[in-house]
């Protein structure tokens, strides 16, 4: 018997991680793009990596062990670069930042308290330090097309047939399994297909009878035109994210509580723009470059679905907010069930079946 061959439907940071880590372990993959490869939520991610506030224990204890898998990707896969800068927080009241620092350093997360001296000596360039703040030298960032591109690129010298601008437009089912995926240019048959296509994974299941939540919050980013060395540090305040790329940018991020249509998304990029200006030594007369506003999947309880929905064969889910934190864990576990049996017991808390509702 051959080497099995896997379906992967999406191309980002998800889809990419899966592909790369089936092929190593020998899967032969064709991987489905309905657009360009990379995807759309990775690219509007501002790619923190990180285990931190808000999430339970199990949550944290993923998140820990894929930034630890973020460095042996590091090792592994060529042009793939990863900023380990650190991370200083403050965007939290005092008393949540407290009881963070507190639930966090317990768990084994290396959290250093600071002042507003020791912040500076952190980050020189914050024109007006926290007098509170927290500091986690193991977080780090990555360019995410990059990262995913990178990914893409090593599963494609194993062997991984890429093709983009091939919309998966159905799941193929025989007897309660899936066997390939209907594609504008007919059926592609597959030992399993993985479905890692953020939002579009939801019409696809919903053909099947299966239905879910998914969120989509929306998420503002802001890049600065090249600029000489400014941040050491990513910064986590209460106005924004910002932090600076290999290429030089100031890449600044926002989140938005509700839907922001009717609002200009251009002046409020320019706002948010002006805040880094104020924030960051160096950055006063830096220009604005672009700006994108992006849609984050998030499955409806906030946490992954990651594994086979139960009584149905052939079809594997991938679906994640954090995908860029956790894609390297994702995609070897994600591997190691398809091909091996084997489920890691991190993944435990996060079978779809928790969410998924039958319509039929």
């Amino acid at each position: 018997m051959g080497s099995k061959h896997v379906i992967v439907i999406g191309s980002g940071i998800l889809g990419a991680s899966t592909a790369w880590h089936l092929v190593q372990a020998g899967a032969r993959v064709t991987i489905l793009e309905a657009a360009e490869p990379g995807g759309m939520a990775t690219r509007d991610s501002w790619a923190w990596l990180n285990a931190s506030w808000g999430n339970p224990e199990p949550y944290f204890r993923l998140r820990i062990r894929s930034m630890q898998e973020w460095k042996r990707l590091q090792q592994q896969v060529a042009q793939l670069q990863v900023q380990w800068s650190g991370g200083l927080l403050w965007d939290l009241p005092p008393d949540a930042l407290e009881a963070y620092a507190g639930e966090h350093s317990a768990w084994g997360y290396g959290i250093e308290r600071v002042d507003a001296a020791r912040a500076l000596q952190i980050e020189p360039a914050i024109l007006q330090p926290p007098e509170q703040a927290l500091y986690v030298a193991q977080e780090g960032s990555v360019d995410p097309l990059a990262a995913a591109m990178a990914l893409l690129a090593g599963a494609q010298d194993g062997g991984a047939q890429l093709l983009a601008h091939t919309p998966a437009t159905g799941l193929r089912m025989e007897q309660h399994r899936v066997i390939g995926v209907d594609t504008p240019q007919g059926l592609l048959e597959a030992d399993e297909v993985v479905l890692a296509a953020g939002i579009g994974s939801a019409a696809l299941l919903n053909d099947l009878g299966l239905h879910y939540r998914i969120d989509a919050p929306p998420g503002l980013l802001v890049h600065s035109k090249p600029t000489i060395p400014l941040l050491r540090t990513l910064l986590m305040t209460p106005d924004l994210h910002v932090r600076q790329t290999t290429q030089g940018r100031l890449v600044a991020g926002t989140d938005y509580a509700g839907d922001i249509a009717g609002a200009d998304p251009r002046e409020l990029a320019r706002q948010l723009h002006g805040k880094v200006q104020a924030m960051v030594r160096g950055a006063e007369q830096l220009e604005m470059d672009f700006y994108t506003l992006g849609r984050r999947p998030t499955p409806g309880d906030g946490f992954p679905m990651v594994g086979r929905p139960s009584g149905l064969a052939g079809l594997y889910l991938v679906l994640s907010h954090s995908g860029i934190t956790l894609a390297p864990a994702l995609g070897l576990f994600a591997a190691a069930e398809l091909l091996q049996g084997v489920r890691d017991p991190l993944l435990i808390p996060y079978q779809p079946d928790r969410l998924l509702q039958n319509n039929g």
